[in-house]
């Protein structure tokens, strides 16, 4: 076992009792010198986090597969124009706006690599019932993060090495391809289990999806809570890492808005390629960064998935009042026309009829 040097002085009166000098968990204790078991909390509280990270994960993307319907997923596989818009905003246009905010604001390598990850990761589960609020295609909305947590297999790696090359060309930085992948394709088995459950119990199924709804709001909070325990320094946050925070989500429901107009989508499918471009899988994130880079790089990225979930639910949950606003204004306004319409209608009938008009319409 590892052991470290503790030398303490002491005055005359300590000198007189070395029982109370030196620390209880002291192994050897000699005049001025203490020697000490080395603290290992944080490195065994690292290896729970992680193991535990990674079954809540397992959790969130299960429940997640419990919410497609296989015909509905098959139909937009045979006719995936809207998925292919969606692959479009998901892998060209976040991982390109993580690349651009990078250079913009000039952050240290190590802190434009977790933008990167957070860019090329697929889209987050929290998606679906924000696109359910805002009367969005549901079939699509499900269809697209189902695929773009499938493809990012292949494509989130693919992204990291075009987009970083800049920063770990030096070999400052190494990008552990091997542990992104792992993680990566460890997500099919409970997405593609969830799939089937949904199809063989599709009422067990909702129950399920519930249950990881919830627990992904907890694991965002647990991750929040011991990152904090662990990694004190990554809380000193870098005022740029806030801006690019702030920045990033909006650009991704902005951009994947126009592109899906661009494209021909009808104004429910833009809602939702908005919503699927915009919001990522922050949990995934999370626990890539955790499991692949050491406590040192920690403390200057561990922070920043935490940055963005805050920001882009804050921002889906302006959408989702602004829709809401312009959805009541819009029955009411043509509530109004209707009455206004059927007003006339009833006064030009009673010049026809002599003057009568029935009680029903006043």
């Amino acid at each position: 076992m590892q052991t470290y040097l503790l030398s303490q002085q002491f005055n005359g009166n300590s000198l007189a009792d070395n029982s109370t000098a030196c620390p209880e968990n002291a192994t050897i204790c000699d005049g001025t010198s203490c020697v000490l078991l080395e603290d290992n909390f944080n490195e065994t509280l690292s290896v729970v986090l992680s193991t535990v990270l990674t079954i809540m994960l397992a959790l969130v993307m299960f429940s997640m597969g419990c919410n497609v319907e296989l015909k509905n997923f098959l139909a937009h596989i045979k006719r995936p124009w809207g998925i292919f818009v969606g692959f479009l905003c998901q892998f060209g246009i976040m991982p390109l706006t993580a690349f651009l905010l990078s250079l913009a604001f000039n952050i240290l390598p190590i802190q434009a690599v977790v933008v990167l990850i957070m860019g090329c990761c697929p889209g987050g589960t929290a998606s679906n019932v924000i696109a359910y609020w805002v009367d969005g295609d549901m079939d699509l909305s499900i269809s697209m993060t189902t695929c773009s947590t499938l493809l990012a297999m292949g494509m989130m790696p693919l992204c990291l090495f075009i987009y970083t090359k800049m920063w770990t060309d030096s070999d400052a930085i190494v990008l552990p391809y091997d542990s992104i992948g792992i993680s990566l394709v460890a997500l099919v088995v409970p997405v593609s289990f969830g799939i089937f459950v949904n199809h063989k119990w599709p009422s067990k199924a909702k129950i399920i999806l519930k249950v990881g709804s919830i627990v992904g709001a907890i694991l965002i909070v647990l991750i929040a809570v011991v990152g904090g325990i662990l990694y004190k320094g990554s809380w000193i946050i870098s005022p740029k890492l806030w801006i690019i925070g702030t920045i990033f989500p909006a650009a991704g429901y902005s951009l994947g808005f126009f592109l899906a107009r661009i494209a021909g989508l009808s104004w429910h499918r833009c809602r939702t390629v908005s919503l699927e471009t915009g919001m990522q899988n922050t949990q995934l994130c999370s626990t890539i960064v955790q499991l692949s880079f050491s406590p040192e790089q920690l403390e200057l990225m561990f922070t920043f998935p935490l940055i963005y979930s805050i920001f882009q639910l804050l921002f889906a949950l302006l959408i989702l009042a602004g829709y809401r606003l312009y959805r009541r204004n819009r029955i009411k306004t043509k509530t109004d026309v209707e009455k206004t319409e059927q007003k006339e209608d009833s006064t030009s009938n009673a010049k026809i009829n002599g003057g009568f008009e029935s009680n029903e319409i006043k």
